[in-house]
């Protein structure tokens, strides 16, 4: 009886936990978000590690020794062949726990590590596939050695897990060159439920992950819904976990932000690059490689030194983001004694510094010249950490634009905390400090100030172009309502008789305006200057026998970069209306050349912008104008141009190695709308 009973509570426990609701964790509030990123935010160093079969190869394949995690792409090696690395697969020299320490005593705060990348090979125990690290002659968990090591030691663990995968018959697409791998029968929806599958494995057999780092969405086959389901899939599994903005579409290539209104995850995620002024507002991580490669490769040896790091490090806090620094292990299980040596450096300067990276925030400063700065408020009072590179040789540090009262300054490797003197000078504050710098690397200054930051910064000058034919406007803002702006069009330092900004200017002959901030008739900020051109248009050309439309040359081939056309024998030739074809041609490999005339309707300053993905070249005449080679995600660049009503040479020159294809150019005029240049105004002469 009392058997059944129990029985009949399980089963009704059971539907009850069945029928619980899932959460719809996209509707989150601020509020419990921040709650959520409190750790992650505070961490602001942690350890990237790429590891997998690829490391058997260690980077070689046929005599080309510039492969990584990609060799079974960039070689083209068939799947048969791969799976080879299994069996070779033998890492006897790992040890968690000296990889855990090793990060640990670096400063890092948390360790996100290749649980599956693109190549499909789980380095956990799946029941989902064979194709893991249980098939190979090792036979164990090291996503479960590291995890207990992580525990033990206080380091937050974490997995990368790719969405990509070239080993699953059912995900889609197939590698271009696997021209005997059939897609019949493969069912995509089938590999997303695979997905799931891993997905739960990891995140109930692991204990707490932090993060969860997606990578390889970028295939048309993975949409912005797959995205949505996928990260609120893993949120009902883990809720607190944070999820980086590769879960879905979005992101804009290699800079790693998503598009503006669109769902990006819990943060962003630039690669191999630090944003030049951060991403103001957003939750961003810099991931970068510690040499050339993310996974293991025996022949690269261009390591990035200690300095580089650190410096790096300090750049990425400075503008409120986290730092992601990867090692690429070797198929024995051990860090490269290169990666091991930069991290022992690292923690050493970590161990006394690690104050000024950890839990602050972005600098108040939009630049400084001498180094970076760190903040942290405290209670009426705020903390800065000026990190300085570039120790000054008169002893006097100043710190521009600074207009608060100063409470103290002292050396953060000071145990004493001896009290330096600090004056306030015109333009900001003066630190005396020592004859030489206690730190080569990154030296650190505490400075503590009453209240919230108030920076006077450069006054920042505009005009819709550098360039002008009749006249042009100018207009001068700041960031603070404290100060006025003086200025001079003469190019000469204003003082306090020099004009008062009040409206526009306007200039009509090639002036250089100079403008400072003034209060008190002292001056509070640095100065900024710009140079506004007077041109004469290049005249255009009226040609009677042209016809609409564009010549161009398509041709197949693997390039880095624009190639040189001559010698190459074109795929296909023809007439485009417009650049469309350049989106439509092939999904990869391929470059085209359109050449023609592009039609001005009037003399003006015309700017003209390129986007695309890969690179492209823009020639106008015999100058190349626009320079947007090599490869990258979808990038825009322009040029200002004066230019005279009638026809102009053209030619557009793209290439699309991998990933999605984007060509377009965009004209406009002053201050008015960006728009792509019509096809009505693009022309060739046969």
């Amino acid at each position: 009886m009392k058997s059944r009973f129990l029985s009949a509570l399980l089963f009704m426990l059971l539907m009850v936990s069945c029928k619980q609701k899932t959460i719809d964790y996209l509707a989150e509030s601020k509020t419990d978000k921040d709650a959520r990123m409190e750790w992650w935010r505070e961490a602001r160093f942690g350890m990237f590690i790429h590891w997998g079969l690829y490391a058997v190869p260690a980077g070689e394949w046929k005599g080309q020794k510039n492969h990584a995690e990609w060799i079974r792409e960039s070689a083209q090696i068939p799947l048969e062949e791969y799976s080879k690395f299994v069996g070779q697969f033998n890492p006897v020299k790992f040890n968690a726990d000296d990889w855990v320490k090793l990060a640990k005593d670096a400063g890092m705060k948390y360790i996100v590590i290749t649980s599956k990348h693109h190549d499909g090979f789980g380095m956990f125990n799946s029941k989902q596939t064979d194709f893991d690290i249980m098939s190979t002659p090792f036979k164990r968990d090291v996503m479960k050695e590291l995890s207990k090591a992580c525990e033990k030691q206080g380091m937050t663990f974490c997995f990368y897990h790719s969405i990509m995968d070239w080993h699953n018959d059912n995900y889609l697409p197939r590698r271009s060159w696997e021209k005997t791998r059939s897609t019949e029968g493969a069912d995509f929806d089938k590999y997303r439920s695979y997905l799931k599958s891993q997905l739960k494995e990891l995140l109930t057999h692991y204990g707490k992950i932090g993060v969860l780092w997606f990578d390889g969405e970028w295939e048309n086959t993975w949409t912005s819904e797959y995205g949505k389901d996928l990260y609120n899939y893993v949120r009902n599994l883990q809720p607190g976990i944070i999820i980086n903005n590769r879960v879905t579409v979005g992101r804009s290539g290699m800079a790693g932000m998503t598009g503006e209104g669109e769902f990006s995850g819990d943060f962003g995620t630039p690669e191999q690059e630090i944003p030049a002024t951060g991403v103001p507002g957003a939750d961003w991580e810099s991931c970068m490689t510690m040499n050339d490669h993310w996974g293991y490769n025996k022949n690269d040896k261009n390591f990035k030194s200690s300095t580089e790091i650190l410096r790096m490090l300090a750049d990425i806090a400075s503008k409120g983001g986290n730092y992601l620094l990867n090692i690429g292990p070797t198929a024995d299980g051990v860090f490269p004694q290169e990666s091991i040596d930069r991290l022992k450096e690292i923690g050493k300067w970590m161990k006394t510094n690690g104050e000024a990276i950890y839990s602050t925030h972005a600098s108040p400063f939009k630049n400084l010249p001498w180094g970076r700065c760190t903040q942290k408020k405290m209670t009426g009072s705020t903390r800065l950490y000026l990190h300085v590179f570039d120790w000054p040789t008169n002893q006097k540090l100043l710190v521009p634009g600074l207009g608060n009262k100063v409470i103290r300054a002292y050396m953060l490797s000071d145990a004493n905390q001896e009290e330096m003197p600090v004056s306030t000078e015109s333009g900001g504050i003066t630190i005396q400090v020592p004859a030489q710098a206690p730190d080569i690397i990154n030296s650190i200054i505490v400075l503590d100030i009453e209240g919230d930051p108030a920076i006077y910064d450069a006054p920042e000058i505009k005009a819709s172009a550098e360039i002008f034919l009749d006249q042009t406007e100018i207009t001068i803002a700041k960031n603070e309502t404290l100060s006025e702006i003086r200025y001079t069009l003469d190019g000469s330092m204003p003082s306090v008789t020099s004009a008062v900004y009040t409206t526009p200017v306007k200039v009509s002959a090639t002036t250089t305006i100079t403008a400072v901030c003034f209060k008190d008739g002292k001056i509070m900020s640095g100065n900024t200057t710009l140079t506004v051109s007077k041109v004469t248009p290049v005249p255009g050309r009226t040609l009677p026998q042209v016809k609409p439309g564009l010549v161009f040359k398509l041709y197949h081939g693997d390039w880095d970069k624009v190639p040189d056309y001559n010698g190459l024998t074109p795929n296909l030739s023809g007439i485009a209306t417009d650049l469309s074809l350049a989106n439509k041609a092939a999904d990869e490999k391929f470059s085209i050349d359109y050449q023609g005339f592009i039609n001005i309707p009037a003399d003006g300053i015309y700017t003209l912008s390129l986007n695309s993905d890969d690179g492209s070249l823009l020639y106008l005449g015999e100058k190349l104008a626009i320079d947007n080679d090599g490869l990258h995600g979808p990038t825009t660049k322009s040029a200002d141009l004066a230019l005279g009503k009638g026809l102009h040479s053209i030619r557009i020159s793209y290439f699309e190695k991998s990933g999605g294809n984007c060509l377009e150019l965009k004209w406009k005029t002053g201050n008015g709308k960006s728009e792509p240049i019509p096809a009505s105004a693009l022309f060739y002469y046969r």
